[in-house]
């Protein structure tokens, strides 16, 4: 056994830069598990700087000075900040609340449409399995409402800690934005001064996951502003919550459309029921997906992530499972890392190979 590992380690961790990035990896790992939440302000901050500094750096290639593109990109994200925390954000927990509150009439009005199958189809449902099956809703809507109360009145410690986050988050991207240059010459200090596999490794990411955090924000705001506007204008109720929704679906491939078509048929189907209406708006979402698909995606990103789905699908659900939305929303460019680590990682075949073939004439 000893051997075997001996083997290993002689094979992959042979260099000094090999073992470094094999420790800032565990660090960053124990660290989103262990403390994430508490650094949940830095991370988010950090995120949303990388997303405002490219359009910072697009007005510097024009001409400007650095400091008007510093302050002309951190006044356009204040504005949307702002405008999603004091805007959007209010009239979609109303539109939460309120289909809170007509859970028991949707719940009612789907025992009735449902009351027939037992008398059509006795051989796959009973009254008593239906009986079962809406009292088990009827129970679980029950503690839904009774946790919305709990939160809405201990929701005064929650307030603050958003107002906090409010002032700080802002703090915090500013200036990341004004001193990022400082602020990664100090972070490479730490850093051996010789570091060719992190430089690789970085200028191989850099590109691809700007592209890809850039473009999936702008995905998720032209897919949730189109859905909003085309169910507002189609009198579909909760418009703003699940345009919302399905705006962060594109967030998670292949899973995030399946799962929020679900509660956009349920609140076409008991609004108007199987009429003219509800097969209108499953045509509007159905063509606002594939023009997502076929369309949006193409020209947002100009390279295709090469992933397996398998790949995808378990980044999504290890990334999420220890960083929460923003992992969730990084899995597939983090995953990227992962592979662009393996695949710039040095064995000692490989410098072998590499040194034989410089010194061949």
């Amino acid at each position: 056994m000893l051997d075997i590992f001996s083997k290993w380690y002689r094979r992959y961790l042979f260099e000094e830069e090999s073992v470094l990035l094999l420790v800032l990896l565990t660090i960053a790992v124990l660290l989103l598990m262990t403390i994430g939440d508490i650094l949940a302000p830095v991370l988010a901050s950090i995120v949303l700087a990388f997303l405002v500094q490219g359009l910072s750096t697009q007005l510097q290639r024009h001409g400007l000075p650095q400091w008007i593109g510093v302050t002309v990109s951190f006044l356009v994200f204040v504005g949307v900040f702002f405008g999603v925390s004091l805007g959007l954000l209010p009239l979609v927990w109303r539109q939460m609340l309120s289909l809170a509150t007509e859970m028991p009439r949707m719940l009612e009005q789907g025992r009735q449409f449902l009351g027939v199958l037992p008398e059509q189809y006795p051989e796959l449902i009973t009254h008593q399995q239906l009986s079962q099956i809406m009292n088990m809703a009827q129970v679980e809507l029950a503690g839904l409402g009774q946790a919305l109360v709990t939160r809405s009145l201990a929701s005064i410690p929650g307030i603050l800690t958003v107002m906090v986050y409010m002032i700080l988050i802002p703090l915090l991207v500013f200036f990341f934005l004004k001193d990022r240059q400082q602020i990664t010459d100090w972070l490479a200090g730490f850093l051996p001064a010789e570091r060719p596999l992190l430089r690789r490794i970085w200028g191989e990411m850099n590109m691809q996951f700007a592209n890809y955090a850039r473009g999936k924000a702008l995905e998720v705001i032209i897919v949730g502003l189109v859905t909003y506007f085309a169910f507002a204008w189609m009198g579909l109720n909760y418009a703003a919550l699940l345009g919302l929704l399905v705006g962060l679906s594109v967030i998670i491939p292949y899973i995030g459309a399946a799962l929020v078509t679900l509660p956009v048929v349920i609140v076409a189907f008991f609004q108007w029921g199987f009429g003219n209406e509800f097969y209108v708006i499953l045509v509007v979402y159905f063509i606002i997906q594939a023009l997502d698909g076929n369309v949006l995606v193409p020209l947002l990103f100009s390279e295709a992530v090469n992933l397996h789905p398998v790949a995808i699908i378990l980044a999504v659900l290890f990334f999420g499972g220890i960083w929460g939305l923003w992992g969730v929303f990084f899995a597939i460019p983090l995953a990227t890392l992962i592979k662009a680590i393996i695949n710039a990682w040095p064995t000692a075949e490989l410098v072998v190979a590499d040194a034989a073939a410089e010194a061949e004439p």
